[in-house]
């Protein structure tokens, strides 16, 4: 839990310093006046909380002033903090985890780190000593086929791959019956991240869903969002597209040690309602940490 909590606050150092210390320190003025609530929603705006999330976060933390609860700066900041971690606080979906292998399906527009999560997750389950099968279903770009081959071998995971320009569905069925095969505990699937238009693309990865549960009537057991927390606000308008088009049962919060925004992760959750599974704190391939609201927040907000 100490690891984990470890790299938590290393992700969040850039977060906290520019945004949320000066947040905390809003609550270590004594008395609560109007001003200071209109500070507060700057600052959460400023660390791209967006302005809807930021106004409801606000609301409710004002609800519970009003109804007598809360009176004291330092009780106000308490009730803000419990009010984050119950917003990201999202009940996961219900997933399979007796199916073996488990077959996940990585989502996202390229340039998310979306490879590189893969590549993470791989890192976490070969480490373990399972054996994984990663699908190089981004056919659409040679590049996107060597990356995968790359981390493949950097995380000791095999690679199943075919020539540019096949059929992603073909490359998911040879990966899933080869994991079969090879008695492999996980199926880490690729996907594409921009076709000519988002119809083609989600048609694709609609394809890709139907072709996993054709070997196994419960897969993909995940299907995981790639959002790059760099991106802020725009990233969210693309998220949706990918929350409409297949069942997303989480979020893997990518470069958030590379952004002074993190409240992107409370939108993300306000506004797409997909619960955060991990969250990406480096560079390395160990540089991931699975996500937990309470510990996230008091990273973020001492």
């Amino acid at each position: 839990m100490s690891e984990q909590l470890g790299k938590i606050e290393q992700g969040v150092k850039q977060s906290k310093e520019a945004w949320f210390g000066r947040i905390a320190h809003i609550f270590a003025r004594g008395s609560v006046s109007e001003e200071i609530w209109d500070e507060l929603e700057e600052l959460l705006i400023l660390a791209d909380v967006g302005v809807e999330t930021t106004n409801n976060l606000i609301d409710r933390v004002k609800q519970r002033v009003k109804a007598g609860k809360v009176a004291q700066a330092s009780q106000i900041r308490s009730a803000l903090k419990a009010e984050m971690i119950n917003l990201l606080n999202i009940s996961p979906k219900p997933i399979n985890t007796d199916s073996v292998p488990q077959v996940i399906l990585v989502v996202g527009v390229n340039g998310s780190g979306k490879t590189t999560s893969i590549a993470k997750l791989a890192y976490d389950f070969t480490s373990q000593g399972k054996r994984v099968i990663l699908a190089a279903g981004d056919t659409f770009r040679a590049a996107a086929i060597d990356q995968l081959k790359y981390w493949g071998e950097k995380t000791d995971a095999e690679v199943i791959a075919h020539r540019p320009g096949s059929d992603p569905g073909a490359v998911v069925f040879d990966a899933i019956q080869a994991a079969h095969s090879r008695h492999a505990q996980a199926v880490i699937i690729d996907t594409a991240g921009r076709l000519h238009t988002k119809f083609n693309l989600m048609e694709e990865l609609k394809k890709i869903k139907k072709v996993a549960a054709k070997l196994d009537p419960t897969a993909p057991h995940q299907v995981l969002l790639v959002l790059d927390a760099t991106t802020g606000q725009n990233g969210l308008t693309q998220a949706k597209y990918f929350t409409e088009a297949v069942n997303i049962t989480g979020g893997f919060l990518a470069k958030l040690d590379s952004t002074a925004k993190g409240g992107i992760i409370f939108a993300i959750c306000h506004e797409l309602n997909i619960p955060i599974v991990y969250i990406g704190t480096g560079e390395k391939l160990q540089d991931m940490a699975p996500f937990n609201a309470e510990t996230f927040v008091n990273a973020i907000l001492y």
